[in-house]
């Protein structure tokens, strides 16, 4: 049985997807952008920023936190800009370290630079 997660305080779905689903175990949160307000961070560092903490208001909306994240992915437009990321991102999980996966890609949605997905455990 899965259930459906959703919070009007993170970015509404750009596409047919959800937010997140949830079984009895696992959270797997679609990706999230730095987008707020349905306006994009204007660099690097805010959309981090912003697109963690749009994961945090999902993960919230789930009964969870980011203590709770065990895998993310994060897809970045241009691997040169990986040790700006990793800055921004070590702040919120440097002390949970889950396991994650960085790539580069040609394009992300909304002319994002920085998306990151997530499972998490209940």
């Amino acid at each position: 049985m899965t259930e459906k997660i959703y919070t009007n305080l993170a970015p509404e779905p750009l596409g047919p997807y959800s937010q997140a689903i949830a079984t009895d175990q696992l959270v797997f949160m679609s990706g999230q952008l730095g987008l707020k307000d349905g306006q994009l961070a204007p660099d690097l560092a805010s959309q981090t920023k912003q697109a963690i903490t749009n994961m945090q208001h999902v993960l919230a909306a789930a009964g969870l936190s980011l203590e709770n994240v065990v895998k993310t992915n994060c897809f970045l437009t241009d691997l040169d800009d990986f040790n700006e990321f990793n800055e921004v991102y070590a702040r919120f999980f440097g002390d949970i370290a889950p396991a994650r996966s960085a790539v580069q890609v040609g394009k992300l949605p909304a002319g994002a630079i920085v998306e990151i997905e997530a499972v998490a455990i209940r």
